[in-house]
């Protein structure tokens, strides 16, 4: 189940006031946390992607967004975990299938973000939760109806139409995945 996987996914962090919001938030909102009908926030999943030498970034152009971001969405009724979510929506934001979130044995959750959200987005806030996965620069990718353009980008190369705060948390992750492989 969804929801107590990635309560035991929190509990397993260390405390900070951003893991305990996040736990506030699921036990108040129980299962319609993870449902994107289940209220005007809920849960979702996103999944970074990195060269193997984590010198670049793969990142969708969002269309309703309008800005450069990782890839992700809502958690759907056959995901089984979150991870799963963010694993299948990248795999279907980016058409890289073979993506597998990192450590491939057990993904571990690295981001969490919650966003206010405006324009063209029926929500009022993601309670984001971030993983990571590595692929081949030369791996064929494609651009979903969700974005405008998929493109890698240089880590110290971001472009300008990134949401507030994206560099650093990029930056955190990025840490966190190169120490996952090792």
């Amino acid at each position: 189940m969804p929801l107590e996987d990635l309560l035991i996914s929190l509990r397993a962090r260390p405390e900070s006031k951003q893991r305990d919001e996040y736990l506030r938030f699921l036990t108040g909102s129980g299962d319609a946390a993870m449902r994107r009908d289940g209220g005007p926030e809920h849960v979702t999943g996103s999944c970074f992607v990195f060269s193997p030498d984590f010198d670049r970034v793969l990142l969708c152009f969002h269309r309703k967004g309008q800005f450069w971001v990782q890839f992700g969405g809502h958690v759907e009724p056959g995901d089984a975990s979150v991870a799963e979510a963010a694993r299948r929506e990248a795999r279907e934001e980016s058409g890289i299938d073979e993506l597998v979130l990192l450590p491939a044995a057990s993904p571990v959750l690295l981001d969490l973000d919650r966003h206010e959200l405006s324009g063209g987005f029926s929500c009022a806030a993601h309670w984001d939760v971030g993983f990571a996965a590595v692929v081949n620069p030369d791996v064929v990718f494609s651009v979903s109806a969700e974005s405008e353009d998929v493109r890698w980008f240089p880590i110290d190369e971001l472009p300008d139409r990134v949401p507030a705060g994206f560099g650093a948390r990029l930056d955190q992750v990025r840490r966190a995945a190169m120490s996952l492989q090792g």
